[in-house]
C-alpha cells in the first residue's frame, strides 16, 4: 500500500486507484510531468491554475536563490515587512483603480476568510451573500460561501449569516437588495465560476452588480483566485470589464507554482482599525511569498504584457479546436466553454447517447467526467480534471505558457475521446484501466440507436423489482460490448465499477394481463455482486439496498420486489420492514410454484414416473427450499431433505422443522380426501400412528419427526450432498452459496435437475460430462402480451424470472402490502401467487439450462436413456 494511502488519505487514494488517476509523479519541468517510470504527461491542470508558468520555471527559482543569497528573513511577524510591502505596492500599481490596501494570506481560502472579516468589521452587518454553484474554499466560512450542499452538510456548513442566490442572475440580486440589504455586508462573486464548470455570466454582469450593490449600501467581493493574474488573458478579469469591487482576493498563480500565498486588495474606505489590530498571521507575508509573488507580477507584465496577449489568442485557437470537436460529436458534448487558458468541456450527462451501456449510466450518476480524465491521462498522456461542481465539465486549465504545439496535442486527445464514447463501446473506453487493448475494428463510431422506453400510464399499478449482478455474466448482458472481455478483465473492472456507482434504474417495463389492467415498473439494479452483499456487514448491506428502494419509491413504486441476494442478506426481507413504508415481496411464493410446475413436467417430460421417484431438495432448510419440499413430497416416493453442512447441528433442527410441516402437510391432504399414490411419500404420512394433536408444542412435533425418521420413513435428513444425492431421480437446488454444489460425479444416471439458485448451483462441468443428465433452470416464465422488459436478463423477450412475475401480479392486482417475506412462506400465498398466475395469463417458458434455451436433441437424448433404462 502507498504511504499516501495508508497514512494520509484511504478514501481518496482509494478512489484514485479506482478510476485510474493514480499516478505518482516524480518531476516535472513546464507543462510536462514525469512519473516514476520516466513517462511523459502534458498537464492541463497546472493545479487549478496555481501553475501560471508550468512546473519549476526558473525565473521564480531564481526570486528564491536571490533571497537565500541575501539571507533575507522569511518570518518576522510582527515588524514593517519590507517584501509584503513592495509586493502590495506592485499589485495596488497593476490592479483596477480605487484599490488601496492588500492583506496578505496563505492560501486562496484563508483570504476569502480575512475578506468577510474585513466587510463585517466595516458594515457590522453578519450576512455574507453568495450565488449558488459557486466555490471559495474549504474552511468553515469559505466553505459555507460556496453554494454546494455536497460538500458542505458533512461539516456543519453553512454556518449562520450565509446566503445564496443563482449566478448571472441581476433580477434575483435585485430583488435580493431590495429585502435584505440591511443585514448584509457584501456580496462574494467569480467573475467566471472555475469549480462551478467553467460558467461566464452575462456580459456586463460584474459592473452591473457593483452598482447594484453601491446602490443598496452592500459591498462587493470579486473572487478572482482562479480568474485572476493571466488565466483568461487578463490580468484580473473584472478589469476586462472595467469595474472595481470593493474587495478582491487573489491566490493560485500569485505563488508562481512553488509557494502558497493569498491577498486581498481593498478600497481605502473599507479598511478598519479594528480589522487592521485584530486580524494576524503568523506566516501571511512572509518574505519567501512575497518575493515569489513580485517575480510573477514581473513575468506577467514584462514586455508590455506579452505573455496575456499569447494567452488570449493562443486560447481563442485551443477554444476553436474544442468547438471543432463538440461540433463532430455533438451526442457527446454540450457545449465549449470560458476564455482565455480557463476552458471547459461540457459533456452530455444522460443516457441517451449511450442505450444499453455502462457509459449511460456514469453519465447520469455524473461519474463520465471522472472516466473521460481518466482515459486523457493513461492513454493520450494528456492531464485534466473534472470541476467539482459542474460535474459534467472537465477544465482545461494549461500552464499561461503552453505551445502551438501542445494545444494541437490536446485537441487531438479529446477528439479520440469523444470519438470513443460516440462508439459507445464501453470495454474499449475503460480498457486502460483493466488492460484490454480494443482492436482496430472497435475504433469507428457506432450508427445511433434508438430505444423506445415504458413510460407509466393513469390506472397503472405501479412496482419496482431490484436486481444486481449475480455473477459476471450480468455485466455483458447489460453493455454488449463488455463481452470481449475476459473474466478476470470483468472482475476488476466490476470491483472497480460497484464502488464508484449509486443504484440506478437499469430498464423500465409496462405489462398487461389477460384482464385488460395494466402495471409499470423499473428494474433498479444495486451496484453490488453476490459476493459483494454477503461480505458486508448487515448495517452497510441493509443501507445500499434501502437506497435502491428509495430511488423505487422516488419514482412512484408502491410495491417493490427483492431480487436475488438483496432477499439473501436481508432475511427474506424481514430486516428491512422497520426502515421502509412500501410494500415488500420476495417473489419467493411463485419462485416455488413455477419451480415445482417446471421440474415436475421436465420429469414427466423425459418418462420419469414421480409417484416411484426419490427427490431431492438441495437447500432444504431456506425459505425456498422448505416450501419447494412440502410440495414436491405431494408427488414422490421417497424425498430427502439436503441442508448447509457449514452448520450442521443448526442445520439438522431446521430440517426437523420442515419434516414436521411435510407430515402436517400430507395428512391434510389425505384427510382432505385427496387421492394419494399407493408407497408414496403421502400415503406412508397419511397411515402413521400416534401422530400429535394438531396444536400440540412444536417440541412434540420434533421428537415425533425424529422416531418417524428413526423407523425407516421415506424421508432421509443430511448435510451430506455426496453421500445421497446420487440416489436422487429429481433434484431442485435452491440455495445461497455461491459455489456449485451439484457436480458430475454426484448423480444418478437419467437424473433430472431444476436449478432455482442464481448463481448457480449446478457446474457447468454436468453439461460436458453428464450428457444422460437433464438440468433445466427453474423459475422462468413467460408474461402476458410478450412485453420487453428493457433490458433482457439474458431471456427472450417477454419472459422473466418468477419472482419478478409476482411483484408484476400483485401489482396488477393492486396488492400493495408485505408478501413473501421471512423464511416461512404461507401455503396460502403459494395458492394464491398459482391462482393469481392462472387468472392474469403467466405461465411456464420454455425450458432453458444454464441461461440458455434447452436444445431440443438434449431432451431426446435423456428421453431415449430413461427408456432403456427401464427396459
Amino acid at each position: 500500500m502507498h504511504p499516501y494511502i495508508e497514512f494520509v488519505n484511504p478514501h481518496l487514494g482509494k478512489l484514485l486507484q479506482d478510476i485510474g488517476l493514480d499516478k505518482r509523479f516524480q518531476r516535472g519541468q513546464g507543462p510536462y510531468l514525469y512519473d516514476h517510470t520516466g513517462q511523459e504527461y502534458l498537464d492541463c491542470i497546472a493545479a487549478y491554475g496555481a501553475l501560471p508558468f508550468g512546473y519549476n520555471p526558473p525565473e521564480i527559482w531564481r526570486a528564491l536563490h536571490e533571497l537565500e543569497a541575501r539571507q533575507e528573513p522569511s518570518f518576522i511577524q510582527p515588524s514593517l515587512l519590507e517584501a509584503a510591502g513592495e509586493l502590495a505596492a506592485r499589485l495596488i500599481a497593476l490592479a483596477p483603480s480605487g484599490f488601496q490596501y492588500v492583506t496578505f494570506a496563505n492560501s486562496g481560502a484563508e483570504a476569502v476568510e480575512a475578506a468577510f472579516k474585513l466587510v463585517r468589521a466595516k458594515t457590522g452587518k453578519p450576512v455574507i451573500l453568495s450565488t449558488r454553484n459557486s466555490f471559495h474554499g474549504k474552511t468553515l466560512g469559505a466553505l459555507s460561501a460556496t453554494g454546494n450542499e455536497n460538500y458542505q452538510s458533512a461539516f456543519g456548513a453553512p454556518v449562520p449569516g450565509f446566503r445564496h442566490i443563482p449566478y448571472g442572475d441581476l433580477a434575483a440580486l435585485e430583488s435580493y437588495l431590495a429585502e435584505h440589504a440591511g443585514d448584509t455586508a457584501a456580496f462574494i462573486v467569480e467573475p467566471i465560476q472555475g469549480e462551478g464548470g467553467i460558467v461566464e455570466p452575462p456580459q456586463g454582469y460584474l459592473k452591473q452588480v457593483q452598482e447594484l450593490c453601491a446602490r443598496h449600501g452592500v459591498l462587493t467581493i470579486f473572487d478572482e483566485i482562479q480568474t485572476g493574474l493571466g488565466r483568461t488573458g487578463a490580468l484580473f478579469a473584472c478589469a476586462e470589464e472595467g469595474v472595481t469591487p470593493d474587495v478582491m482576493v487573489l491566490a493560485k498563480a500569485l505563488g508562481g507554482g512553488l509557494i502558497p500565498i493569498g491577498a486581498v486588495l481593498c478600497r481605502a474606505e473599507v479598511y478598519t482599525e479594528d480589522f487592521g489590530l485584530k486580524h494576524s498571521s503568523t506566516f501571511a507575508g512572509n518574505s519567501l511569498g512575497a518575493r515569489v509573488g513580485l517575480a510573477v507580477l514581473e513575468l506577467l507584465t514584462k514586455d508590455d504584457g506579452a505573455l496575456l496577449r499569447s494567452v488570449r489568442e493562443k486560447g481563442a485557437k485551443l477554444k476553436a479546436g474544442l468547438e471543432r470537436v463538440a461540433a463532430k460529436y455533438p451526442q457527446v458534448v454540450k457545449a465549449i466553454r470560458g476564455r482565455g487558458f480557463m476552458l471547459g468541456i461540457e459533456f452530455v450527462n444522460s443516457r441517451d447517447p449511450y442505450p444499453h451501456s455502462l457509459l449511460g449510466v456514469m453519465a447520469e450518476q455524473e461519474l463520465l467526467t471522472p472516466m473521460v480524465a481518466s482515459y486523457l491521462l493513461n492513454v493520450e498522456r494528456v492531464r485534466v480534471a473534472p470541476t467539482l461542481n459542474g460535474a459534467s465539465v472537465i477544465r482545461i486549465e494549461p500552464p499561461l505558457t503552453m505551445g502551438e504545439t501542445e494545444i494541437e496535442r490536446v485537441v487531438q486527445a479529446v477528439e479520440r475521446a469523444c470519438g470513443l464514447l460516440a462508439s459507445r463501446n464501453t470495454a474499449a473506453f475503460l480498457g486502460h484501466l483493466i488492460g484490454y487493448s480494443r482492436p482496430a475494428a472497435l475504433n469507428g463510431a457506432a450508427q445511433p440507436q434508438t430505444v423506445e422506453e415504458a413510460r407509466p400510464q393513469p390506472g397503472d399499478g405501479r412496482f419496482a423489482f431490484l436486481v444486481h449482478p449475480v455473477d459476471l455474466d450480468n455485466y455483458s448482458e447489460f453493455d454488449a460490448s463488455l463481452a470481449d472481455l475476459t473474466a478476470e478483465q470483468l472482475k476488476d473492472l466490476s470491483s472497480r465499477w460497484n464502488d464508484l456507482v449509486e443504484p440506478f434504474v437499469v430498464a423500465s417495463t409496462r405489462v398487461v394481463d389477460n384482464c385488460g389492467r395494466s402495471a409499470y415498473g423499473d428494474f433498479i439494479c444495486v451496484p453490488k455482486t453476490a459476493a459483494q452483499l454477503l461480505a458486508m456487514d448487515k448495517e452497510q448491506s441493509r443501507r445500499e439496498i434501502l437506497a435502491a428502494i428509495d430511488l423505487a419509491v422516488e419514482r412512484g413504486a408502491r410495491l417493490v420486489g427483492l431480487g436475488a441476494y438483496t432477499s439473501v442478506v436481508t432475511m427474506g426481507g424481514r430486516q428491512l420492514l422497520p426502515y421502509t413504508d412500501v410494500a415488500l415481496t420476495t417473489g419467493n411464493s411463485y419462485t416455488v410454484v413455477s419451480g415445482v410446475e417446471a421440474a415436475v413436467s421436465a420429469a414427466k417430460e423425459v418418462g420419469l414416473e414421480m409417484a416411484t421417484a426419490t427427490g431431492a431438495v438441495v437447500g432444504a432448510g431456506g425459505a425456498i427450499g422448505k416450501a419447494l419440499a412440502i410440495l414436491l413430497s405431494e408427488q414422490v416416493q421417497n424425498l430427502i431433505l439436503i441442508g448447509n453442512p457449514a452448520r450442521p447441528e443448526k442445520s439438522e433442527y431446521r430440517m426437523l422443522k420442515v419434516a414436521v410441516e411435510i407430515i402436517q402437510h400430507l395428512r391434510t391432504l389425505a384427510g382432505s380426501g385427496r387421492q394419494l399414490a399407493p408407497g408414496s411419500l403421502g400415503a406412508f404420512a397419511a397411515q402413521l400412528d400416534s401422530v400429535p394433536a394438531e396444536d400440540a408444542p412444536l417440541s412434540v412435533w420434533v421428537e415425533f419427526a425424529r422416531e418417524v425418521l428413526a423407523s425407516g420413513a421415506p424421508l432421509t435428513l443430511t448435510v451430506d450432498s455426496r453421500a445421497h444425492l446420487p440416489r436422487a431421480d429429481l433434484i431442485l437446488a435452491a440455495t445461497s452459496s455461491l459455489e456449485a454444489l451439484i457436480t458430475p460425479d454426484v448423480l444418478k444416471r437419467g437424473a433430472v435437475v431444476c436449478d432455482m439458485s442464481r448463481p448457480s448451483n449446478v457446474s457447468k462441468e454436468v453439461l460436458e460430462e453428464r450428457p444422460d443428465v437433464l438440468v433445466i433452470d427453474g423459475g422462468v416464465i413467460a408474461l402476458p402480451g410478450s412485453p420487453d422488459l428493457g433490458w433482457n436478463f439474458g431471456f427472450e423477450k417477454g419472459t422473466a424470472f418468477a419472482c419478478m412475475s409476482e411483484t408484476m401480479m400483485l401489482a396488477l392486482e393492486g396488492r400493495y402490502e408485505h408478501m413473501s417475506i421471512g423464511a416461512d412462506l404461507s401455503l396460502e400465498h403459494l395458492e394464491l401467487m398459482r391462482g393469481l398466475a392462472k387468472k392474469l395469463g403467466f405461465t411456464l417458458a420454455g425450458f432453458r439450462a444454464f441461461d440458455r434455451p434447452l436444445d431440443p436433441a438434449v431432451w431426446e437424448r435423456v428421453r431415449a436413456l430413461r427408456k432403456k433404462e427401464t427396459a
